[in-house]
Formats: C-alpha cells, sequence, structure tokens
C-alpha cells in the first residue's frame, strides 16, 4: 500500500512524539564519538538496523538578551545582526555589504513508508528552523556595517519571493542566485541595496514534487565560465526509487554563459558547502552523509572533488563498504568509488564550509577550512551543533578539527541556535548564519 500523504512540517501529535521516543530508546543506545571516528582514515563501526531509527530533537528556545556562542581562546563573538528569519548562509560582496540569505523548506514530500510518517516529522523538526516567529522568509537581506563597528546598521531587502535560496555567487556583473529549482541571474551594481531588474533563469534545477535535501550550494570557477551546484538526493537510501534520484546527488557544473550543464562528480548524497581550496584552487565540498546504520555511522566528510569521480551513494559508503539496504546492487561503481579525503563524524549535518584566507585571524587559522554544523536529530546524544576548524597543509587537511564557535546547545541540552553556512567579510572576519537563532554571528580576532 502507498501512502500518499505529505510529509509534516509542524508536530502532528504529542502521541507520535511519545512513540518516536519510546522506539528510539528501545533501539540501541549510542556512544559519544571516537576520535578515531575523525580524520583521513576513520575507523567505521559495525552496521545497526532499526525499525525506527534513534531521534533526539534538540528544542529551540532561541537566545535570551546578552547570550551569544562561546568561541575560541584569541577570539571574540558579536551579532551582525539579529531578528532574521531562518538564515541559512552568507556571502560577501566586494563593496564589503553582506548577503543574509533567509530561507525556509518547500511544501513536503509524499511519504511512501508508514515509519517516514514519523522520521518525516522529526526531521522537520530537526532542519526546518524554529523561531522566526512567522515572519517573511526565502528572501535575501543586505546588510552593510557602513562604520566597522561589527553591527550592521543598514538592513535591506535585497530579494524577495524567491524558492527556498540558499547559494549565491557573483561573478562579474552577474549575481546568481540557487533556487531549490533553478540558477537565476540578476544584473548587480556596485553599492546597490535592492535588487530592480527581474532575474533570468540559467538552468533548472531538480526541485519537486519530491525535494528532500533541498538546499542548493553554489561557487564559481577560478575563471569565472562555470558555476558549480551541489544537488542533494531525494531519500536517505532510495525508497522513493532510484529513478527519483536522476540528476540528484551530484554536483552539476553549468556553463555560464549558456546554462548548458552535466555531472561534474556523483555519489554525493547531499553536496553543501562548495568552495575552491585557495592554494590548489581545487573544488572541495561538505557531504551529508546516510542514516540509519547506526548512530556513530556513516560519518558526514569533506573531501576534494574529482572530475568525473563517484563517491559511493547509495551503494556504498567511504569507499567500498556496502549499504545492505540497496538492491539490486552495483558493483561497477562500487569498485571505482572514491574515499572521501576527512571524515567530521557521524551525524554533524555539515551544510556550509568556507576556506579562510584572510589575516584577522589569528596564524593557525589561516588556509584551513571552517565547517558549519547544524547538529544531529537521529542519535541519542547529540553530535555537532557548532564550527570546527580542520587544518590544511600544503592544500589538504592536517590534523584534528577543532571546535571553534560553541554554545548553540545550553545546559539542558536546548538549542539556542543551529549553525549552517559560513563565510568571511572583507575584514577578515568569520561570518556564521545561525538559522533557528536568526542571528548573523561575526567572530574576529579578539
Amino acid at each position: 500500500m502507498l501512502l500518499l500523504l505529505s510529509r509534516p512540517r509542524r508536530p502532528v501529535t504529542a502521541f507520535l512524539f511519545a512513540s518516536a521516543g519510546m522506539l528510539a530508546l528501545a533501539g540501541c543506545s549510542d556512544k559519544e564519538p571516537d576520535p578515531a571516528e575523525i580524520g583521513p582514515n576513520p575507523k567505521l563501526p559495525a552496521q545497526a538496523s532499526y525499525f525506527v531509527p534513534p531521534m533526539n530533537v534538540a528544542k529551540v528556545v532561541g537566545w535570551k538578551d546578552g547570550e551569544t556562542p562561546k568561541v575560541a581562546a584569541g577570539l571574540k563573538i558579536q551579532a551582525l545582526a539579529t531578528g532574521l528569519s531562518h538564515p541559512r548562509s552568507v556571502y560577501t560582496l566586494p563593496n564589503g555589504d553582506v548577503l543574509a540569505v533567509e530561507s525556509t523548506a518547500p511544501e513536503g514530500e509524499p511519504i511512501t513508508r508508514p515509519k517516514d510518517l514519523i522520521v518525516g516529522w522529526i526531521q522537520a523538526l530537526a532542519t526546518g528552523g524554529g523561531g522566526g516567529g512567522g515572519k517573511a522568509s526565502n528572501r535575501i537581506t543586505l546588510l552593510r556595517d557602513a562604520d566597522g563597528d561589527g553591527v550592521a546598521e543598514t538592513r535591506e531587502v535585497f530579494l524577495d519571493h524567491l524558492n527556498s535560496p540558499f547559494g549565491v555567487v557573483l561573478v562579474g556583473s552577474d549575481l546568481y542566485v540557487a533556487n531549490t529549482d533553478a540558477i537565476v541571474r540578476y544584473p548587480y551594481r556596485t553599492g546597490a541595496t535592492r535588487m530592480t531588474e527581474p532575474g533570468t533563469v540559467l538552468t533548472e534545477l531538480p526541485g519537486g514534487p519530491i525535494d528532500h535535501h533541498w538546499t542548493k550550494s553554489l561557487v564559481a570557477s577560478e575563471d569565472g565560465n562555470v558555476l558549480y551546484v551541489g544537488v542533494g538526493s531525494n531519500s536517505n537510501i532510495t525508497e522513493n526509487g532510484i529513478e527519483a534520484e536522476e540528476n540528484r546527488a551530484a554536483i552539476w557544473e553549468v556553463e555560464r554563459q549558456t546554462g548548458r550543464h552535466r555531472i561534474f562528480a556523483a555519489g554525493l548524497r547531499n553536496p553543501n558547502g562548495l568552495s575552491l581550496e585557495p592554494q590548489t584552487k581545487a573544488l572541495w565540498t561538505v557531504v551529508n552523509e546516510r542514516d540509519e546504520l547506526g548512530p556513530n555511522l556513516v560519518p558526514d566528510y569533506i573531501t576534494s572533488v574529482k572530475e568525473g569521480g563517484f563517491y559511493g551513494w547509495p551503494y556504498s559508503y567511504y569507499g567500498q563498504n556496502l549499504d545492505p539496504r540497496v538492491m539490486p546492487q552495483r558493483p561497477d561503481l562500487v569498485e571505482k568509488a572514491i574515499v572521501p579525503d576527512y571524515a567530521l563524524s557521524s551525524h554533524v549535518a555539515p551544510l556550509g564550509m568556507t576556506f579562510y584566507n584572510a589575516d584577522n585571524l589569528p596564524q593557525p587559522y589561516r588556509g584551513g577550512a571552517f565547517v558549519g554544523e547544524h547538529g544531529s536529530w537521529n542519535r541519542h546524544s547529540f553530535n555537532g551543533y557548532k564550527v570546527v576548524f580542520v587544518p590544511f597543509t600544503d592544500g589538504k587537511p592536517n590534523g584534528s578539527p577543532q571546535d571553534v564557535v560553541t554554545g548553540f546547545l545550553d545546559d539542558q541540552s536546548q538549542a539556542r541556535g543551529r549553525p549552517v553556512g559560513v563565510g568571511v567579510d572583507s575584514k577578515g572576519a568569520l561570518l556564521v548564519a545561525d538559522d533557528v537563532g536568526n542571528t548573523i554571528w561575526r567572530i574576529a580576532a579578539q
């Protein structure tokens, strides 16, 4: 029997919440991530299987007056802007203006399995964002800090009435916005606080009616001739059918002038945070890996992206480790599955990444990657909910991840905020989009 229900966007009943909790507690008890499961050669634990996987959703309580996240030694933090509505990503324009992309998920997908009713609701709570107060979203807000005090005194609606936007990039005088279903090009004039001319669709992207992983990250090549866009899978592990995954779980390469596109790399379940590594100019991404194989499996990761490369999803993970739930298998693809460069730990949900090539922050941060970990929903003890730094040497990760921005969970494990996209402003400070705290945080040297 096929259930054609819409995946819920809000809690449906207290009974479902209690049921999910009981099923999760009966299923297993997880442990803190093992440091050996993080890094370039992670130790992978044994697989587990569940009727309903472990679920633990951090209740969103928001930030009280005077509260901020905690930062590592030698850094200070303040709010560039508050009172936004689900800011997901940030982009700094050449004149120093910051674009805050405010976005909510598109309408829900059909439910095809009974357990999706519970799992989908939990995911909606965990990923949909809370605390927006019903204010308008799906827009881009321009923030300007003209006096340089780290607080934006100018705030203007730059673009409005968008369709679940996420990625933004400026090439010359062309501003590209990746909505969930299309890349749209707008003419940009330096210093403009609002886009007044209509946009032109460069190319359509896979959207609904099913649009499971809807965020579309965007970056331009070094020469500006092509755009790379991340297109996430339409399911956890093909439960919506392999036909629903056509042209998804991949990074597209799009010609900027014509809109022609091709698959640049595939087998990436949910690629986000597309960035060019500053030394080698290679394309890198963070990837959300699959669920329901255990609280410490499969590790999310960061990796360089090889042209024509295949990274395993859905048939295998972290190279040739088979996922037994996928039938029929594709041994021809598994054989060539590329092992990612660096495991971040399981279920941390990385949604943003940026390389640091400025000189405001202390020397140890230069050349490495900041990663925004939105945080887990599918393990008993929370994982993620922070911004970490991965040091790089000669274009490759070198060393353990370091906590840089923490404190998004309070002492009762309630979410005051959740980090998503990260960026760097014109003065070299780190910017963090906090989608349930509705804030853009600015982190600079102490």
